[in-house]
C-alpha cells in the first residue's frame, strides 16, 4: 500500500514538473537591432528599441566606435544613424537565430564625414554565413550617384543547418587607407515566404519546366511596391517585419498608367497573407480602365534598372475585390518580352474575389548589349473572351537571387562626369588636411529613402532621357555649382578658395577677405550672434564704414553645407527681386565660408509670430507679410529664367526688414525646377519636418507645389501662432498641419487661432484665409493652387480687410475702374499690369506697389510658366 502511494506521489510530481516545464514561454523568433558605434542604444522615430552592438561583435579590437561629424535633414532618427563601427581589418559580429528559419538581415550606411576619415576612401565587402553580401562597395559612391544621404540594403538570408549568423565585415585590399563602417543592423526572423520551385520565363518556346528552387536561395530586396496606392511605413507592416512598400508610379513605363482604385469591401487576410504583405497593399489596386477598346491596344507596363547576369524573382500580389466571378477579368503577364502567364485569372486562382494571393516568376538578366532592366507588362486576353479587358495588379516585389557562387554582391554605381570631377575635387581637398568630404553626400527622401526608391531615381532619369533624346535637362539635378566652368575664380587680382563658384556667380557678387569678416564681426564677437542655422551661426556686421550686413558664417570645424554654400551663391547671384534677401558677397579663405546679406533689422517671421520679446503683429501686418513671401516664391515658380523651387519654405526663412517688407531667405536646398515637359523632378528628399510635403516625400518627385505646401503650413502658423511641430502637445495636436486641417473640417478652426485676433478679424476674410491654406495643404500636388493663385487670394484679403477698417480708398490698382475688387475677373486684372520679371534685374515693379498702399497688388506674369 505504501509503495503504491510512493508510485502515485511520484506520477503526480512528474505531471506538475512536465506542466511546469510546458508553461515556460517559449522563446519567440529573434528580433535583432543595433546601433552600432553607441555605447548606449537608444530609440528611433518609430519607437523601436535598438541596443548596442558590442556584445555581438566576436573581434572588437579591430574596430572602433565613431559619431558622424554632420547630420543630414533627411535622416529619419540620430538612431542609428549618427552613430558608426569603423573596421580598420576584418572583423565579425555572431548571432544567435534558428538556423531552420529565413533570416531579414537589413544593413544602414549613412555615409557621413567621420573624424579624421576620409569617407570616399570606404571600400569594403560584407559576407553573411557563406553569402558574400556586398563586395568592393562605397557607401559614399553610391549615395552620391543615388543622391541619397543614407542607405538601406535589405536581404533574405535562406536557411540553414547552422544556428550561428556570421557577419563580416572586411575593408578592401585594392586601397589605402580603406575601411568599412556600417550604422545599423537587423536581424529578424521571419516565416518560409517562398516556393519550392519558381517557374524561369525568357526561354526559348516558353520551357516553364526549369525552375528556381527559392526556398534554398539567399537574396537581396531590390524593389518593393504598393501598386496603385501609396507609400507604406514600416510601422504599418502587419507581419512585424518592418518592410517599406513604395509607390509605383516613378517606375511606369510611357503615358498609359492606367487608373488606382481602392477597396470598399472587406479583404480576407489569413494565413501566409498576413506575411507576404500587409492588408494595404491588397486595399488598393491599378488597372487598364474601363475602355476595352483602348485596353486592347496598350500594355500596363513598368521598368526597373536592375544588375546584369543576375536571376530575379518578381514577386506579383494580386487581390481583385471589383468582380465576383471567374472569367470576368482575365489577363497576360510579361516579363522582358517573354510570357510569364497567359491567362491569369486572379478569381480563379485565389478561389474567391477579395482573396489576397501571389504568383512568382523568375526571370535572368544577362549583361548582353547593356542589358540591365526588367521590363513587367500587363495585357488582357482577348482569345479567352472575358467579360471585362483589363488587368491589374496590387503589389510587386523584386528579390536578387545569389548566383552560382553564393554572390549577391553588384558592382558600385557608376557616377557622371560632373560627380566625378567633384569627388576628386574633395578628396584633393581632404589630402590637403581639410574635412572636405560632406558635399559627395547629397540629402535624402527623409525616412522613405531605402533600396529601391533609390535606383528609381537613376533609372527615370535615364529612361527619360532615353525617350527624349533631345532632352538632357535631367543632368541638371546635381547641385547647382556642380555646372561651374572653373574650380576657383580670381577677382581683383585675389584668389578666392577652392569651391567650384562659377564665373558669372563670381562677378555678380562681391568677394570678401577674411580680415573684413572678421573686422565686420568684431572677430565674430558673440555680441553679435543674431541667429543659428543649420549651416552655422549668423553674425550682424558693418562693412565699409556704415552698411549693417548678416554674415552667415559655417561652422569651422567641419564642411558641412559646401552644397548649400555653392548653390546659395550660384543661385541668388543672379536673381534681384524686392521680396528675396539679396546676397551682398561671400568669403571662402582657409578653414572659412561665409555669405553676406543685406541686414533684414526685424528678424524672421516666425520671432513675431510667438516671441513675446518681439512686437505682436496686427492681422493686416500678417497678410502684407504673407503677401511679400508669396511674391518672393511666386518671382521664383514663374518670373525668373527657370523655374526654380526653394525647398525649405518655413516662418524663420520669411525675414523682414525696418521697413516690415518681407523677404524669402535660405536658398541651400534650392533646385532648378523640372523641364515643363515633365513636371517633376525626381530628388532627394530635404527640407524641414512640420513643413515637408508629404506627397514630395514619398514619391521623391519635386515640383514647385512642394513650395506650395510648405506655404500652407506657415499661412495656418501665421493665423495660430503656434510652431509647425510642438512636441509637447497631445500627440493629435503635435503636428500644425494635421490638427489645423482637422479643426477646419470639423468647424473649430476658430477655436486655435491666435488669441491676439479673436474677434478682429472679418469672418469672410478668415473663412478665405482657412480655404487658401487648406487648398494648399491637399495630398496632391495637383490640386493644390499655384502660388500665383495664392497670392491673388491672400491679396483680396487684404483688400477685404482695408474696407472693412473704412479705407476711403479701394485699394484697387490705379488705372483701373472704381469698384471691389472682388468684382474683377482675374484675367483682366492680369492684362492690367506688365510682366518685367527677368532674370538679374535689380527691381521689379512690385516696388512700387510697396510704396504706395493702394497699388496692393502684385504683377501677375504668366501662370504657365516658360
Amino acid at each position: 500500500m505504501h509503495s503504491n502511494s510512493c508510485c502515485v506521489l511520484f506520477l503526480v510530481c512528474i505531471y506538475i514538473v512536465f506542466n511546469v516545464i510546458h508553461a515556460q514561454p517559449v522563446p519567440g523568433p529573434t528580433k535583432i537591432l543595433l546601433s552600432c558605434g553607441n555605447q548606449k542604444g537608444g530609440n528611433d522615430a518609430d519607437g523601436r528599441k535598438w541596443e548596442p552592438d558590442s556584445k555581438y561583435l566576436v573581434n572588437a579590437d579591430k574596430s572602433v566606435e565613431s559619431k558622424a561629424e554632420t547630420q543630414d535633414s533627411s535622416l529619419p532618427s540620430d538612431v542609428p544613424y549618427m552613430t558608426a563601427r569603423i573596421f580598420n581589418a576584418e572583423t565579425s559580429y555572431k548571432f544567435s537565430v534558428n538556423g531552420s528559419s529565413r533570416i531579414f538581415l537589413r544593413l544602414h550606411f549613412y555615409p557621413s564625414p567621420y573624424p579624421n576619415l576620409n569617407i570616399s576612401n570606404s571600400y569594403f565587402s560584407v559576407k553573411a554565413g557563406g553569402v558574400t553580401l556586398l563586395n568592393n562597395f562605397s557607401a559614399a559612391t553610391t549615395a552620391l550617384a543615388l543622391s541619397q544621404a543614407y542607405i538601406i540594403k535589405e536581404y533574405t538570408l535562406a536557411p540553414s543547418d547552422l544556428n550561428d549568423l556570421s557577419l563580416t565585415f572586411k575593408p578592401s585590399d585594392k586601397y589605402s587607407s580603406s575601411f568599412a563602417f556600417v550604422n545599423g543592423i537587423e536581424v529578424i526572423e521571419t516565416p518560409e515566404m517562398f516556393d519550392d520551385n519558381t517557374g524561369m520565363v525568357g526561354f526559348a518556346g516558353g520551357d516553364s519546366s526549369v525552375t528556381v528552387e527559392a526556398t534554398k536561395a539567399s537574396m537581396e530586396t531590390m524593389y518593393r511596391l504598393n501598386v496603385g496606392g501609396q507609400f507604406i511605413p514600416p510601422t504599418n507592416d502587419s507581419a512585424g517585419l518592418m518592410r517599406s512598400w513604395y509607390d509605383d508610379t516613378a517606375y511606369i513605363f510611357g503615358a498609359s498608367s492606367g487608373v488606382t482604385n481602392k477597396a470598399n469591401t472587406t479583404i480576407r487576410v489569413g494565413g501566409l497573407a498576413v506575411i507576404l504583405a500587409p492588408l494595404d497593399v491588397y486595399s488598393t489596386a491599378r488597372t487598364m480602365g474601363p475602355d476595352p477598346n483602348i485596353n486592347k491596344n496598350y500594355n500596363l507596363t513598368w521598368v526597373f534598372e536592375v544588375d546584369a547576369n543576375f536571376t530575379y524573382l518578381v514577386r506579383f500580389h494580386f487581390c481583385d475585390y471589383l468582380y465576383q466571378k471567374v472569367n470576368q477579368r482575365v489577363f497576360e503577364i510579361f516579363i522582358n518580352n517573354q510570357t510569364a502567364s497567359d491567362t491569369l485569372d486572379v478569381i480563379a486562382l485565389a478561389e474567391g474575389a477579395n482573396q489576397p494571393m501571389s504568383k512568382d516568376f523568375a526571370v535572368h538578366v544577362n549583361g548582353k548589349q547593356d542589358n540591365n532592366e526588367i521590363w513587367v507588362a500587363l495585357h488582357p486576353n482577348v482569345g479567352v473572351k472575358p467579360e471585362f479587358y483589363d488587368a491589374m495588379m496590387n503589389g510587386l516585389e523584386i528579390f536578387k537571387l545569389g548566383d552560382g557562387k553564393a554572390n549577391l554582391a553588384g558592382p558600385n554605381p557608376e557616377l557622371s562626369d560632373l560627380m566625378r570631377k567633384q569627388q576628386e575635387h574633395n578628396n584633393k581637398k581632404f589630402a590637403e588636411g581639410k574635412s572636405y568630404t560632406s558635399a559627395i553626400i547629397g540629402g535624402a527622401a527623409g525616412g522613405a529613402a531605402a533600396f529601391g526608391i533609390a535606383a528609381a531615381i537613376i533609372f527615370v532619369s535615364q529612361n527619360r532621357k532615353r525617350r527624349h533624346p533631345g532632352n538632357h535637362s535631367m543632368s541638371s539635378w546635381l547641385p547647382l555649382h556642380g555646372h561651374s566652368q572653373t574650380s576657383s575664380t580670381t577677382i581683383s587680382g585675389r584668389s578666392h578658395g577652392s569651391t567650384a563658384i562659377s564665373s558669372d556667380a563670381a562677378s555678380n557678387c562681391r568677394y570678401f577677405s577674411l580680415a573684413e569678416i572678421k573686422q565686420a564681426t568684431k572677430n565674430f564677437d558673440e555680441s553679435n550672434v543674431i541667429g543659428v542655422g543649420g549651416f552655422g551661426k549668423v553674425y550682424k556686421g558693418v562693412i565699409d564704414g556704415d552698411t549693417k550686413v548678416a554674415i552667415k558664417r559655417s561652422n569651422p570645424s567641419s564642411e558641412q553645407g559646401v552644397n548649400e554654400f555653392q548653390t546659395e551663391i550660384e543661385m541668388l547671384s543672379q536673381l534681384r527681386h524686392r521680396h528675396l534677401v539679396s546676397l551682398i558677397g561671400f568669403c571662402e579663405e582657409g578653414n572659412e565660408m561665409a555669405l553676406i546679406y543685406d541686414y533684414m533689422g526685424k528678424g524672421t517671421l516666425r520671432e513675431h509670430l510667438y516671441n513675446k520679446n518681439k512686437v505682436t503683429l496686427s492681422w493686416k501686418q500678417r497678410l502684407e507679410i504673407c503677401i511679400g513671401a508669396a511674391k518672393g516664391l511666386h518671382y521664383l515658380h514663374t518670373g525668373a529664367k527657370y523655374t526654380i523651387i526653394h525647398r525649405d519654405v518655413k516662418t524663420t526663412n520669411i525675414l523682414v526688414d525696418d521697413k516690415w517688407v518681407a523677404k524669402v531667405s535660405d536658398f541651400g536646398l534650392s533646385k532648378t525646377g523640372p523641364n515643363m515637359n515633365q513636371g517633376h523632378v525626381s530628388t532627394v528628399v530635404k527640407g524641414s519636418f512640420g513643413y515637408l510635403d508629404p506627397e514630395y516625400f514619398r514619391r521623391q518627385q519635386l515640383t514647385e507645389k512642394s513650395d506650395v505646401y510648405s506655404f500652407g503650413v506657415v499661412l495656418f502658423e501665421v493665423l495660430c501662432a503656434r510652431p509647425a511641430l510642438n512636441p509637447s502637445l497631445p500627440k493629435e495636436q503635435v503636428s500644425l498641419a494635421d490638427h489645423a486641417m482637422r479643426c477646419q473640417r470639423n468647424g473649430t478652426l476658430e477655436e486655435i487661432i491666435d488669441p491676439h485676433l479673436k474677434g478682429k478679424v472679418k469672418p469672410e476674410c478668415l473663412k478665405k484665409f482657412a480655404e487658401t491654406a487648406e487648398k494648399c495643404l491637399s495630398d496632391h500636388g495637383t490640386d493644390r493652387p499655384s502660388m500665383g493663385d495664392v497670392l491673388w487670394n491672400i491679396e483680396c484679403m487684404l483688400q477685404l480687410e482695408s474696407d472693412s477698417s473704412g479705407s476711403q480708398h479701394s485699394r484697387v490698382p490705379s488705372g483701373s475702374n472704381e469698384g471691389s475688387v472682388q468684382n474683377m475677373d482675374h484675367i483682366s486684372l492680369m492684362a492690367m499690369h506688365r510682366n518685367t520679371l527677368s532674370l538679374g534685374s535689380e527691381h521689379d515693379v512690385t516696388e512700387q506697389s510697396e510704396d504706395n498702399p493702394d497699388d496692393i497688388f502684385s504683377q501677375i506674369v504668366s501662370q504657365k510658366g516658360r
